[in-house]
């Protein structure tokens, strides 16, 4: 993942008024379908301040949990369209709709992308008392030994259960997955040694590795973390192909004028492009993006085709 290079290049044009009938002429609403102090929840506040601040407005995070991020999500599909609803998506945005029996929205119909704000790498980590020690190690041990190891996660459909799900069918092997609700208390169970391993987000699983708590064996991302430049992708390390991203983006009501879609992004970009935020983000393990509105609707059909075929395929359902 790379900054893209929209964030070098608007500054250009920041400050150029736009045809938005004034807007926003009152507090912005930010939804974000997690609760207060996860990575999701982190990566809002540190760009609220300085968009709050360039839009001339408040941007007011509004924590709305619950369903697997159907509950935030549904507020913002049903939003009026006026740019005064935004909504903080993750990959169930796209995965929810296989998942589910039935969603009350519809990625295409509802939703007006903005921008891809940031994206961060998911690490396969297992417990030290687990003998592999690379990529290649644990998959002949999960091939030697079927069933036999386990998996946490932050619940059926999440970014870690679905990462893990694409891991073990791209390898052949087989391990046992055990849902937990929420992401910290799998990373406990799994630095206690009750869990053999789990594909954990960058920012949670760091601080675990460096004390020696657990051992990370590969990256999902295309390229290396900057955090961790000596582990290697799980691609380059056995699995060759593998890639499973962790991305936060912004969307609108699909009905929102596009001068302010584009009043949107055009300020999400100058914040992203702020040293202090870039700063921030790299602290986190974060690395900002900056696509175009277009470039982000492409990559959210792509989540959506390429998650739901994997769904479909594993045969995961929702608990």
């Amino acid at each position: 993942m790379r900054i893209a290079c929209a964030i070098l290049m608007m500054a250009l044009s920041v400050g150029v008024p736009a045809a938005d009938g004034g807007y926003p002429s009152k507090p912005v609403r930010l939804v974000v379908p997690y609760a207060a102090g996860g990575s999701t929840d982190t990566v809002a506040r540190i760009i609220e301040q300085q968009l709050g601040e360039r839009i001339g407005q408040q941007v007011v995070i509004d924590n709305r949990t619950g369903a697997g991020t159907i509950i935030g999500t549904e507020i913002v599909a049903h939003a009026v369209p006026d740019g005064y609803t935004l909504l903080m998506a993750t990959p169930p945005l796209a995965v929810n709709p296989a998942l589910y029996d039935k969603v009350p929205y519809d990625l295409e119909r509802d939703f007006a992308a903005v921008t891809n704000i940031a994206g961060s790498s998911n690490l396969l980590v297992v417990h030290p008392s687990v003998v592999a020690q690379s990529v290649k190690d644990l998959v002949a041990l999960l091939k030697s030994n079927p069933g036999k190891y386990n998996y946490g996660s932050s619940g059926v459909g999440g970014a870690g259960h679905l990462a893990m799900a694409l891991f073990t069918t791209m390898a052949g092997v087989e391990a046992l997955h055990v849902p937990y609700k929420g992401g910290a208390p799998a990373v406990i169970d799994l630095v206690a040694g009750r869990l053999h391993m789990m594909m954990a987000n960058l920012t949670t699983a760091q601080p675990h590795i460096r004390a020696g708590r657990l051992r990370g064996l590969g990256v999902g991302t295309k390229m290396r973390t900057p955090l961790f430049p000596e582990m290697p992708t799980i691609a380059e390390a056995g699995v060759p192909g593998y890639e499973a991203n962790n991305w936060n983006g912004i969307v609108v009501p699909r009905k929102t004028a596009r001068a302010i879609v584009e009043r949107l992004h055009r300020e999400i970009i100058a914040v992203l492009s702020d040293g202090s935020t870039r700063k921030r983000f790299s602290a986190q393990g974060l690395e900002p993006i900056g696509d175009s509105p277009t470039q982000f609707a492409v990559y959210l059909k792509s989540e959506a085709v390429k998650w739901g075929k994997l769904v479909k395929s594993a045969g995961i359902k929702p608990e």
